[in-house]
Formats: C-alpha cells, sequence, structure tokens
C-alpha cells in the first residue's frame, strides 16, 4: 500500500512540536515482490480478522450460445487485515477516492452497453458472507 505521505508530515510536525523524536517510514519491497491487477474482491470476517481475496475472472464457452456459460474465477492474492488495520484501509480507500473523484469526476460503477433484448438486469451487487 502507498504512504500517506500527508499524514507522516503531520505526525512529523506534532512530534516535533511536542519536543519528541519523529518517525520516518521506510517502504522496502523484497525480490519476491509482484503486483497483481484484480477486477474484483470478496472475503468476510470473523471476529479476530478480516480476509479479501482480489481476483480476476474469465469467460470459458461451451456448447452453443444456448447453452450456460462458465466463467473462471480465479482468486490471485488473498490479504488477511486485523479488524484496526482494516478501519484504518478503509479511512485509506475513501480519503484517496475522495481525492481522485475531486479531481477526475466520479468513478463510474460500470460502463454502459447498448442493452439486448429478452436479457435479464444484474443487481449491483451480492453479499460477501464468509471465507472464500
Amino acid at each position: 500500500m502507498a504512504e500517506d505521505v500527508e499524514s507522516r508530515e503531520n505526525i512529523e510536525s506534532a512530534a516535533s512540536k511536542k519536543g519528541k523524536k519523529s518517525i520516518t517510514i521506510e517502504f522496502v519491497k523484497p525480490e519476491d515482490f509482484r503486483q497483481i491487477y484484480a477486477i474484483g474482491a470478496a472475503g468476510g470476517h470473523s471476529p479476530y480478522d478480516f480476509r479479501i481475496g482480489f481476483y480476476n475472472d474469465t469467460p470459458k464457452m461451451f456448447g452453443d450460445a444456448s447453452e450456460s456459460r462458465v466463467i473462471e474465477r480465479r482468486v490471485e492474492a488473498e490479504v488477511i487485515l486485523s479488524p484496526v488495520a482494516a478501519l484504518e484501509l478503509n479511512r485509506w480507500l475513501t480519503q484517496h477516492i475522495n481525492e481522485y473523484e475531486s479531481v477526475f469526476g466520479p468513478i463510474a460503477r460500470a460502463i454502459p452497453r447498448p442493452r439486448k433484448e429478452n436479457i435479464k438486469p444484474v443487481e449491483d451487487s451480492t453479499e460477501i458472507q464468509g471465507y472464500i
């Protein structure tokens, strides 16, 4: 996760005003560090932690167009957070989404596509319960 520079500067400034030592956090990426792109997330929580699995979907076609389709959902990574860390992640995401939208405008939930007849509308979201 990217460092919140403004918060770090505020902490350092407040610490120097009180005569306390400042803390600088250095981010280090290990050799096996990797980035993933995910189109979605699913997960849940227990009394002890929050689990978020980040996934990508791949449509698989079977038979002719009248038969049902299968979508393979590949979980690329899972993050396990303490309740306090989940709360901080929520605060961080809210702050950065607000900043993004103030620069680029509201984030659209979906790309509008022409509607085909006889297709049932899909709900905006589903409930996330339990672990993956």
